[in-house]
């Protein structure tokens, strides 16, 4: 299946720590951008349910993932809002994750489209890199189908277009 979504990179920063980006073009405004990175009701249409979630840099935020691994269990990720500019910056930094940071800009290629510049600082083995890429990809696939007002049933998710994402970053890597 070819991806809507570019595929993200992986940078090592020595030892167990990792930074992993990706460069996302949406044709939605920011503000629509915005509301499915950060705010709880977006969130939970490609992401994850955010409850808490003070909206505000220093506020909690608890990130329970919606969708589960092979065994049945779902991710649940609490920490911070470690920066926070409306509109243009959210940056969450969470047990499990590390630092995932959402920047928006206007494209400028785009009249009304969003260039969504996206980081996640994380402490993991090298041999888990391959596994949070291809959960991220995934994850960038469900957002560009809830932006087309399209938000994934999470009831209907599998592992498979995971497994294929991994395979797919194990042979470009």
């Amino acid at each position: 299946m070819e991806s809507p979504i570019p595929y993200g990179t992986v940078v090592s920063a020595g030892g167990d720590s990792h930074v992993l980006t990706f460069t996302l073009r949406f044709p939605q405004p920011v503000e629509e951008v915005w509301a499915a990175v950060a705010g709880p009701d977006g969130l939970r249409t490609w992401l994850a349910a955010a409850d808490p979630f003070v909206q505000r840099e220093g506020g909690a935020i608890t990130l329970r993932w919606l969708n589960g691994d092979e065994y049945g269990a779902a991710t649940v990720a609490s920490g911070q809002v470690t920066c926070w500019g409306p509109a243009r910056l959210a940056e969450y930094t969470v047990d499990v994750h590390g630092r995932i940071r959402f920047e928006l800009r206007a494209d400028p290629d785009h009249a009304t489209g969003t260039l969504l510049l996206f980081t996640n600082e994380l402490t993991v083995p090298d041999s888990a890199v391959l596994g949070r890429l291809a959960g991220w990809h995934q994850h960038f696939e469900f957002l560009a189908e809830a932006l087309a007002g399209r938000p994934v049933d999470w009831s209907t998710w599998t592992l498979d277009r995971w497994r294929a994402l991994y395979g797919a970053y194990e042979r470009a890597l």
